[in-house]
């Protein structure tokens, strides 16, 4: 007989809050405040969004889902959207996140795959013999563009993109 523990009744009944990760948005937003003030739900950039990675989320507002698939940076989203909330340089990332491979990975497991980095445009994905005759993950955060594509194709949802920071 197994037994679960419902964490999250677990931290109601001990007064925390949930920790609810921070959602991907729209790219280059300027802020999350100006987006949540200043979006009106109208759902026009869901509409816009060639690749149908813009979802509703459970707050109403727009988010990335990159289970979806990946961000082509079109800005096909910016576009639709009549609000103000876009910065007007956008050659830098779109996001402030970081990639990370999580411990559940076919290659940290060594079990040969290479999905992740056969997706890779921007080759910040790479794979290295360390330690073992399964090559193992390398990651070069600076190549990473956060476009998600990496997400989707991994057999065991081992790669993620965080946001690093929050937007002020």
């Amino acid at each position: 007989m197994t037994i679960y523990v419902d964490q999250s009744r677990r931290n109601f009944l001990r007064g925390k809050k949930p920790t609810i990760a921070p959602a991907f948005r729209l790219p280059w937003i300027t802020s999350e405040s100006a987006f949540i003030n200043d979006c009106t739900k109208c759902n026009d950039c869901l509409s816009a969004c060639t690749e149908n990675i813009i979802v509703k989320g459970s707050d109403g507002y727009p988010r990335i889902d990159f289970e979806q698939g990946e961000c082509t940076f079109c800005q096909d989203c910016i576009t639709s959207c009549s609000q103000p909330f876009f910065k007007a340089d956008k050659t830098g990332q779109a996001w402030p996140s970081k990639f990370n491979i999580k411990d559940n990975c076919l290659a940290k497991n060594n079990v040969y795959c290479q999905s992740c980095k056969d997706v890779c445009e921007s080759r910040a994905i790479s794979f290295a013999y360390v330690d073992s005759a399964i090559p193992q993950p390398q990651i070069t955060q600076d190549l990473c563009t956060g476009c998600g594509a990496c997400i989707k194709p991994c057999p065991t949802n081992s790669t993620e993109l965080l946001l690093f920071k929050e937007l002020k």
